[in-house]
């Protein structure tokens, strides 16, 4: 009998000393987030994404004591947008940003974010995306790939440079060869503009115009100067097709591993680190257009009737085509949370 008892109080014993050791383990376990954007290492006042990843390494790690190490990527060292977007899919990385137009591949209604011509405005597209509509949205990205969209902000309207001539219509365009993003929305804009379109990675973007490969190419104000496009592009016009939709995500099954109290870390950082990119974002494109024409850019201010013709057009082309590609009910969805936004 007492050979029992002390075996069983051994067991017991045991089995506490492995509970508490592992207890112990999981909150001494140190977690390791690696973070890919495409722009190279810079002023992080020059760079939202240079910002977002300065601020979002500091305060996690500071909060976290040290149980979670953010490890920054910066220059495409993992690849290409669409790679790190099929790797944070897969877990190979664990975090990115990219624009949100790189998830079309993976769950193809976010393609409807890329119509021209839809958002009236940085705050409007903001705003909807970070309400009812654009967060059951991001939850059926979760659902289908296992990428966690923890914040999203325009960093501006999209506007087109070539090095041809001047464009001042959308019949300016013709002829002329544009780098897109690889989404087939915006392949479809350009091409109903009469002009081509090359779809390619951002990273391979500058050289594409040094070289004559493309003659042109499509960005917010900010990131023609981050990526140095003035440096091969003389004429800037400021058409304003498209909301340019920045994405800050992390793979989920990496997110839920996490310690409940290390979740909210990972999440507040991620928003301090937002707002701070969107205070750049912000700056820049308020500051950067004189910037350009210093640069030597030739800078074109459509009319009113150029714009309404122009935007038209594309819409039009776009819109039907998404329509085609995911059905009525997704972009009929948009347009109601769009109105009643309005209103």
């Amino acid at each position: 009998m007492k050979r029992a008892l002390t075996i069983a109080l051994l067991v017991i014993a045991s089995a506490t000393l492995v509970f508490a050791q592992g207890t112990v383990d999981k909150a001494d376990k140190v977690y390791t987030l690696k973070l890919a954007y495409t722009p190279t290492a810079m002023d992080p006042n020059d760079s939202p994404d240079v910002m977002y990843g300065e601020v979002f390494k500091t305060y996690v790690e500071e909060q976290s004591k040290g149980r979670i190490i953010v490890d920054i990527y910066p220059g495409g060292q993992l690849g290409n947008a669409a790679e790190f977007v099929q790797g944070v899919s897969s877990g190979a990385i664990e975090m990115a940003v990219i624009n949100i137009s790189m998830l079309n591949n993976i769950y193809k209604p976010t393609m409807l974010l890329s119509i021209p011509g839809l958002f009236g405005s940085i705050e409007e597209c903001n705003d909807v995306l970070n309400g009812e509509w654009g967060q059951s949205m991001f939850e059926e990205v979760n659902n289908v790939a296992n990428i966690r969209i923890m914040n999203t902000g325009s960093n501006g309207f999209r506007h087109f440079t070539n090095k041809i001539r001047e464009v001042k219509t959308m019949q300016d365009t013709r002829g002329i060869t544009f780098r897109v993003m690889e989404n087939p929305v915006s392949v479809r804009m350009v091409e109903a503009m009469g002009a081509r379109a090359v779809p390619m990675p951002g990273s391979e973007m500058y050289m594409a115009m040094k070289t004559g490969v493309v003659d042109g190419q499509e960005n917010p104000i900010l990131n023609i100067i981050q990526d140095k496009t003035f440096e091969v592009q003389k004429y800037l016009t400021l058409d304003g097709h498209m909301a340019s939709i920045m994405a800050y995500i992390i793979n989920d099954g990496v997110f839920t591993s996490l310690p409940k109290d290390l979740q909210k870390v990972v999440l507040e950082g991620s928003k301090q680190a937002t707002k701070a990119a969107n205070d750049v974002i912000s700056i820049r494109n308020k500051e950067g257009l004189e910037f350009l024409k210093k640069q030597g850019m030739i800078v074109t201010q459509p009319t009113a009737e150029a714009l309404e013709a122009w935007h038209s057009t594309i819409f039009n082309a776009t819109q039907s085509f998404v329509r085609a590609e995911i059905g009525d009910k997704m972009v009929d969805s948009l347009i109601d949370a769009l109105d009643a936004y309005r209103k």
